[in-house]
């Protein structure tokens, strides 16, 4: 499955903690502790910079609190008195105290600087080792930790708009004097990161299937380019990708999500978990199914059940006869699963989130642990698919090589669903990417860069020229004042 890639970062976990998994983002380079002149150590401090993009509980709270809930898809869940800093974010009255906000600030800065260690180790490689199998292994390992900087990135300024770019270690005083960036200035900054990595980091991996790859690189970059409306950069990545041949949907939608297809044939980008089999002990684990999975079910289908489908994603799937797509996405509280799993009809929420279940039979902990075998999937390939119908439909004028057309594109993914094809307007697109990409982290950024944000999420409380992005914290604005108020927001 993914054994050697989560190993090697679980043992870095257990015996280097200090070195490589704690690096706050105002820490400094340490002078000892890691071998360079080692071809064997190349490799960890990027593994290290992978460990920092897992979640754990609270933070997997905070990521779909903030990142799914304020949309019209989901709603905060669990019970009516659990989470109320949740709920703030369900119907838009979070300000800049809010701390799940504050948590993903500090979540995605704490990847970008465990990135930055792991790209400035690579320079103390370079200096120590003279093979050149061992400097081409070097430049490759840049070119992945500037994939995950440019991730962390481009969720910063997605979320908090303009923000600081921290491109290297800094001490505390350097930090507390950092002013922001423009959203256009961050953009640049991914682009120059992704383009850096296109041009070294393999196209596939012979050892970590999870690894990420070129095919990585330039579908994170197609899906910046769709936030600056960049169609022909978009169109262009993704007809890369299409013509490869390297990645195809699964032949049916649910095995997109199982733990047995992780990092299969439609995933670009996942982030890791896995419990090694084992049933006790310190693990690599991602909380983000757990935090999802049916509230109040009996142990081990249990979690906290926050970030629920709600009644207007039913209805969308059931006013385009999308049943195979609702019955993945959709656990009904009252069911039972073909593997088996009841959802009890005394859980606390009409619908779970399906997208992440996993069946019992995968937990082997000894107490309740469900979910923790499920990898987060942060690109698929239906998503590459959607994105290059979008961009061709925007108006790309740049050549494609894939023999692929906007229609082409998009029934390809309806045809799994068992849609009947259309025509890719831009309509069906936005629906297309509304019931495929259901519950992964996309709808309220998409309708945001839509400019639909306010008449889908007006209704619910969202606020124009104020909710397109979030509040930078205030703790933040008082550990660095020269990070400014943003507008709209009460400090």
């Amino acid at each position: 499955m993914k054994a050697r890639l989560i190993l090697i970062i679980a043992a870095i976990a257990a015996v280097s903690c200090s070195d490589f998994l704690d690096i706050r983002q105002e820490a400094t380079m340490p002078s000892a502790g890691l071998d360079y002149t080692k071809t064997d150590n190349i490799f960890l401090p990027v593994s290290a910079a992978y460990a920092s993009m897992r979640l754990s509980e609270g933070r997997a709270q905070s990521y779909v609190a903030v990142l799914s809930v304020p949309c019209d898809d989901a709603d905060k869940g669990s019970t009516e008195a659990d989470g109320p800093t949740v709920k703030e974010l369900d119907n838009f009255t979070y300000g800049p105290d809010n701390g799940h906000v504050e948590a993903m600030w500090n979540f995605f800065y704490d990847i970008s600087s465990a990135a930055n260690y792991a790209i400035e180790s690579m320079d103390l490689f370079k200096e120590a080792i003279t093979s050149e199998t061992g400097l081409q292994t070097v430049e490759e390992c840049r070119g992945e930790a500037k994939i995950i900087r440019a991730y962390a990135y481009f969720n910063l300024v997605r979320l908090f708009g303009s923000v600081p770019i921290i491109d290297r270690t800094m001490s505390s005083s350097e930090l507390a004097s950092m002013n922001v960036s423009t959203p256009e200035q961050v953009y640049t900054f991914i682009y120059k990161d992704l383009d850096d990595a296109i041009a070294i980091v393999p196209e596939h991996h012979t050892d970590f299937k999870g690894r990420y790859n070129k095919y990585t690189a330039m579908a994170l970059k197609a899906k910046v380019a769709l936030y600056r409306k960049d169609w022909n950069e978009a169109a262009r990545l993704t007809d890369l990708i299409i013509a490869s041949g390297r990645y195809s949907l699964m032949s049916r939608f649910k095995d997109a999500f199982n733990v047995e297809n992780e990092n299969g044939a439609e995933s670009l980008m996942e982030i890791e978990s896995s419990d090694l089999g084992q049933t006790t002990g310190g693990m690599p684990l991602c909380y983000y199914a757990f935090i999802q999975g049916p509230r109040g079910n009996k142990e081990p289908f249990q979690g906290w059940g926050f970030k629920v489908p709600n009644q207007n994603l039913a209805d969308f799937f059931d006013s385009r006869g999308d049943d195979i797509r609702k019955s993945v996405t959709l656990l009904v509280r009252g069911t039972t699963t073909p593997e088996g799993d009841e959802i009890s009809d005394i859980c606390s929420n009409q619908y779970y989130n399906g997208k992440v279940y996993v069946p019992t039979s995968y937990n082997t902990r000894s107490y309740n642990a469900y979910g923790l075998d499920h990898n987060m999937r942060i690109i698929r390939y239906a998503d590459v698919l959607l994105m290059f119908a979008e961009a061709v439909a925007n108006g790309a004028t740049t050549t494609l090589t894939s023999g692929y057309t906007a229609d082409k594109a998009l029934n390809e993914v309806r045809k799994r669903a068992g849609l009947a094809e259309t025509t890719a307007t831009l309509q069906n697109i936005y629906d297309e990417r509304h019931a495929e990409l259901a519950m992964e982290e996309n709808r309220f950024f998409d309708l945001v860069r839509w400019g639909k944000a306010v008449e889908v999420l007006g209704p619910l409380g969202f606020t124009v020229n104020k909710n397109e992005v979030f509040p930078i914290p205030s703790a933040q604005r008082q550990l660095n004042t020269n990070l400014p108020a943003t507008p709209g927001y009460t400090y």
